[in-house]
């Protein structure tokens, strides 16, 4: 197969295209004819060297955790698939070596599960890693409840255009913020406020829009922006982190629960996120498409932090 190869951690440009193994199925796991490869802010991370503390690094290496395709073979003990079916995953494993960025990667079946009927492959490879991270943050973490009020960084972007739809699904005040540019977006998917954080503090507008102060804020942005987000929580509320290590000392002088989330594949919880978006809940996110021989410009594009919706990269 062929496939978009790192040697050594280096910028987008050291991707190299060729020739490689195709992997074949081990038992438990599934072939994906790669259709589509989601690109994602880690896949520059981990190119850079930017995920070696955390995960076990092989060369050759390649990068990409979000595909779409369909089933080219099964693993010994597999069942509940057929080959030629359209599926997805979030391809996340222990070691970070054999990704998405190729013709075909292998992922153990509990991570894959049918397409949505209404997504395309490009749009089907935006969710998994984005909607798991804004699934698993939001109801398995914050466990948000109807009637609460949530705030959203980054409502135009990848995991946050996910997570605003949701967290409306799920009955709650929906505060975003975004650039004025992308307002109408996140309004129309589902925000009830959105604050331009380039025109405004935003923690000071969260409190005029909750005196109180949130009962959740999801932290999609670190930096300044998460040191910002403890004093937008109410006591007894929890502060969810995607970015940035949590400040355990801080949240319990501010009477806050913390929680730093790093997404896990689960494809029990895929199987949910298709459903809600073959129900119109979860609408796809504007996506651009690129081919896959442009995945060093794709890269670049992610790095600058400014993508509205997703990035695709398209497997001929």
């Amino acid at each position: 197969m062929k496939a978009w190869v790192l040697d050594a951690f280096g910028p987008p440009d050291s991707l190299v295209w060729r020739d490689i193994e195709t992997p074949r199925p081990a038992p438990g796991e599934v072939l994906i004819r790669v259709r589509a490869a989601g690109v994602n802010p880690v896949d520059w991370k981990i190119a850079e060297g930017g995920l070696a503390r955390l995960f076990p690094c092989k060369f050759p290496l390649i990068p990409g955790w979000d595909a779409a395709g369909t089933v080219a073979a099964l693993g010994e003990g597999v069942e509940g698939f057929a080959i030629g079916e359209k599926v997805w995953s979030f391809c996340r494993k222990p070691d970070i070596q054999w990704g998405t960025y190729a013709e075909y990667v292998a992922m153990d079946a509990a991570a894959v599960a049918p397409m949505p009927a209404s997504a395309d492959f490009a749009q089907a490879s935006a969710i998994p890693l984005a909607g798991l991270t804004a699934w698993q943050s939001l109801f398995d973490v914050a466990h948000i409840r109807p009637g609460q009020t949530v705030l959203i960084h980054a409502g135009a972007g990848g995991v946050g255009s996910l997570a605003v739809p949701l967290a409306h699904w799920a009955g709650a005040r929906v505060i975003a913020t975004a650039r004025a540019a992308n307002h109408d977006y996140v309004r129309g998917l589902g925000a009830d406020l959105v604050i331009d954080y380039t025109a405004e503090d935003f923690a000071r507008a969260v409190r005029r829009a909750a005196p109180d102060g949130v009962d959740v804020a999801f932290g999609t942005v670190g930096g300044e922006v998460l040191a910002r987000s403890y004093e937008t929580v109410k006591p007894g509320g929890i502060l969810v982190s995607i970015t940035d290590k949590t400040d355990k000392d801080l949240a319990e002088r501010l009477g806050i629960r913390v929680k730093y989330v790093f997404v896990k594949p689960d494809g029990a919880q895929l199987r949910r996120l298709a459903g809600l978006m073959d129900q119109g809940i979860l609408p796809a996110p504007e996506m651009v498409e690129m081919p896959m021989a442009q995945a060093a410009e794709a890269l670049a594009h992610s790095r600058t932090g400014h993508v509205r919706g997703k990035i695709a990269l398209m497997v001929a």
